[in-house]
Protein backbone atom coordinates (compact mmCIF):
# COMPACT_ATOMS: atom_id res chain seq x y z
CA UNK A 1 0.00 0.00 0.00
CA UNK A 2 1.33 3.41 -0.84
CA UNK A 3 1.68 6.08 1.44
CA UNK A 4 -0.28 8.68 -0.60
CA UNK A 5 -3.24 6.18 -1.07
CA UNK A 6 -3.24 5.80 2.82
CA UNK A 7 -3.38 9.71 3.03
CA UNK A 8 -6.21 9.74 0.50
CA UNK A 9 -8.22 6.96 3.04
CA UNK A 10 -7.46 9.45 5.83
CA UNK A 11 -8.79 12.82 4.07
CA UNK A 12 -11.94 10.90 3.35
CA UNK A 13 -11.40 10.96 0.11
CA UNK A 14 -14.40 9.09 -1.97
CA UNK A 15 -12.42 8.40 -5.47
CA UNK A 16 -9.93 6.08 -2.93
CA UNK A 17 -11.79 4.57 -0.26
CA UNK A 18 -13.00 1.72 -1.82
CA UNK A 19 -9.69 0.47 -2.73
CA UNK A 20 -9.22 -0.66 1.44
CA UNK A 21 -11.22 -3.37 1.05
CA UNK A 22 -9.88 -6.46 -0.68
CA UNK A 23 -13.27 -7.45 -2.02
CA UNK A 24 -13.45 -4.55 -4.33
CA UNK A 25 -9.70 -4.87 -5.45
CA UNK A 26 -10.21 -8.20 -6.88
CA UNK A 27 -13.56 -7.26 -8.30
CA UNK A 28 -11.71 -4.85 -10.18
CA UNK A 29 -8.71 -6.63 -11.60
CA UNK A 30 -10.98 -9.55 -12.38
CA UNK A 31 -13.44 -7.70 -14.25
CA UNK A 32 -10.56 -5.56 -16.37
CA UNK A 33 -8.71 -8.96 -16.61
CA UNK A 34 -12.24 -10.69 -17.96
CA UNK A 35 -13.29 -7.40 -19.71
CA UNK A 36 -10.44 -6.81 -21.73
CA UNK A 37 -10.20 -10.37 -23.17
CA UNK A 38 -13.89 -9.82 -23.46
CA UNK A 39 -13.31 -7.02 -26.00
CA UNK A 40 -10.91 -8.86 -28.09
CA UNK A 41 -13.18 -11.82 -28.35
CA UNK A 42 -15.75 -9.71 -29.87
CA UNK A 43 -14.03 -7.39 -31.49
CA UNK A 44 -12.40 -10.69 -33.40
CA UNK A 45 -15.62 -12.23 -34.31
CA UNK A 46 -16.67 -8.50 -35.65
CA UNK A 47 -13.78 -8.81 -38.07
CA UNK A 48 -14.61 -12.36 -39.47
CA UNK A 49 -18.38 -11.64 -40.23
CA UNK A 50 -18.26 -12.82 -43.93
CA UNK A 51 -17.75 -10.08 -46.34
CA UNK A 52 -20.42 -11.60 -48.11
CA UNK A 53 -23.49 -10.98 -45.64
CA UNK A 54 -22.15 -6.81 -45.22
CA UNK A 55 -22.16 -6.40 -48.69
CA UNK A 56 -25.88 -7.96 -49.38
CA UNK A 57 -27.33 -5.98 -46.70
CA UNK A 58 -25.40 -2.45 -48.56
CA UNK A 59 -26.79 -3.94 -51.92
CA UNK A 60 -30.23 -3.64 -50.91
CA UNK A 61 -29.41 -0.28 -49.40
CA UNK A 62 -29.62 -1.13 -45.65
CA UNK A 63 -27.93 1.82 -43.67
CA UNK A 64 -25.12 1.07 -41.14
CA UNK A 65 -26.48 1.52 -37.56
CA UNK A 66 -29.61 -1.26 -39.25
CA UNK A 67 -26.63 -3.14 -40.77
CA UNK A 68 -24.46 -3.22 -37.46
CA UNK A 69 -27.91 -4.43 -35.55
CA UNK A 70 -29.03 -6.52 -37.51
CA UNK A 71 -26.49 -8.16 -39.49
CA UNK A 72 -22.98 -7.92 -37.72
CA UNK A 73 -23.43 -8.11 -34.72
CA UNK A 74 -25.90 -11.17 -33.82
CA UNK A 75 -23.54 -13.01 -36.61
CA UNK A 76 -20.16 -11.99 -34.50
CA UNK A 77 -22.10 -12.70 -31.05
CA UNK A 78 -23.07 -16.01 -32.02
CA UNK A 79 -19.42 -16.72 -33.36
CA UNK A 80 -17.95 -15.37 -30.21
CA UNK A 81 -20.14 -17.79 -28.10
CA UNK A 82 -17.16 -20.89 -28.33
CA UNK A 83 -14.22 -18.56 -27.28
CA UNK A 84 -16.28 -16.50 -24.70
CA UNK A 85 -17.21 -20.00 -23.19
CA UNK A 86 -13.37 -20.86 -22.95
CA UNK A 87 -13.22 -17.29 -21.18
CA UNK A 88 -15.86 -18.17 -18.61
CA UNK A 89 -14.10 -21.34 -17.27
CA UNK A 90 -11.21 -19.63 -17.08
CA UNK A 91 -12.50 -16.95 -14.94
CA UNK A 92 -13.61 -19.62 -12.64
CA UNK A 93 -10.20 -21.34 -12.39
CA UNK A 94 -8.93 -17.82 -11.71
CA UNK A 95 -10.93 -16.99 -9.07
CA UNK A 96 -8.81 -19.36 -7.16
CA UNK A 97 -6.44 -16.64 -6.93
CA UNK A 98 -8.78 -14.23 -5.11
CA UNK A 99 -7.65 -16.11 -1.61
CA UNK A 100 -4.53 -14.57 -1.74
CA UNK A 101 -6.12 -11.01 -0.67
CA UNK A 102 -7.53 -12.39 1.88
CA UNK A 103 -11.08 -13.07 0.37
CA UNK A 104 -12.51 -16.07 1.58
CA UNK A 105 -13.42 -18.26 -1.51
CA UNK A 106 -13.39 -22.10 -2.62
CA UNK A 107 -9.53 -22.37 -2.13
CA UNK A 108 -9.75 -19.90 1.16
CA UNK A 109 -12.48 -21.54 2.70
CA UNK A 110 -10.19 -24.88 1.92
CA UNK A 111 -7.58 -23.09 3.73
CA UNK A 112 -9.33 -22.30 6.81
CA UNK A 113 -10.40 -25.80 7.39
CA UNK A 114 -6.75 -27.09 7.15
CA UNK A 115 -5.69 -23.97 9.76
CA UNK A 116 -8.73 -25.39 11.54
CA UNK A 117 -8.48 -29.27 11.51
CA UNK A 118 -5.28 -29.73 10.06
CA UNK A 119 -6.64 -31.90 7.22
CA UNK A 120 -5.10 -30.59 4.33
CA UNK A 121 -6.03 -33.60 2.42
CA UNK A 122 -9.68 -33.99 2.71
CA UNK A 123 -10.21 -29.66 2.93
CA UNK A 124 -7.94 -28.97 -0.40
CA UNK A 125 -9.48 -32.37 -2.48
CA UNK A 126 -12.67 -30.94 -1.44
CA UNK A 127 -12.03 -27.60 -2.79
CA UNK A 128 -11.13 -29.11 -6.65
CA UNK A 129 -13.89 -31.07 -6.35
CA UNK A 130 -16.30 -28.09 -6.06
CA UNK A 131 -14.38 -26.74 -8.78
CA UNK A 132 -14.22 -29.87 -10.86
CA UNK A 133 -17.83 -30.16 -10.16
CA UNK A 134 -17.95 -26.27 -11.69
CA UNK A 135 -16.10 -26.67 -14.63
CA UNK A 136 -17.90 -29.38 -15.75
CA UNK A 137 -21.65 -27.85 -15.61
CA UNK A 138 -20.08 -24.54 -17.65
CA UNK A 139 -18.86 -27.10 -19.97
CA UNK A 140 -22.06 -29.21 -20.13
CA UNK A 141 -24.31 -25.41 -20.38
CA UNK A 142 -22.33 -23.63 -22.74
CA UNK A 143 -22.51 -25.29 -25.37
CA UNK A 144 -25.86 -26.11 -25.05
CA UNK A 145 -25.58 -22.05 -25.27
CA UNK A 146 -23.86 -22.95 -28.56
CA UNK A 147 -26.27 -25.49 -30.39
CA UNK A 148 -28.96 -22.97 -29.34
CA UNK A 149 -27.87 -19.92 -31.23
CA UNK A 150 -25.61 -21.40 -33.98
CA UNK A 151 -28.09 -23.79 -35.22
CA UNK A 152 -27.80 -21.81 -38.39
CA UNK A 153 -24.18 -22.56 -38.87
CA UNK A 154 -24.55 -26.33 -38.60
CA UNK A 155 -24.17 -28.10 -42.17
CA UNK A 156 -27.51 -29.48 -43.74
CA UNK A 157 -28.60 -33.15 -42.92
CA UNK A 158 -29.08 -34.68 -46.48
CA UNK A 159 -32.66 -36.10 -46.62
CA UNK A 160 -31.63 -40.41 -46.89
CA UNK A 161 -35.23 -40.74 -48.17
CA UNK A 162 -35.84 -38.30 -51.17
CA UNK A 163 -38.92 -39.66 -51.38
CA UNK A 164 -40.86 -38.30 -48.21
Amino acid sequence: QFEWLQDQWQAGNPFWLPLREPYFCALLAFALNTCAYTTEIIAGSIRNVPNGEIEAAQAVGMPHLTLLRRIVLPSALRRAIPAYSNEVILMLQGSAIASAVTLVDITGAARNVYSRHFAPFEAFVFAGLIYLVLAFALVGVLPLAEQRWLAHLRPRQSNPHPDT
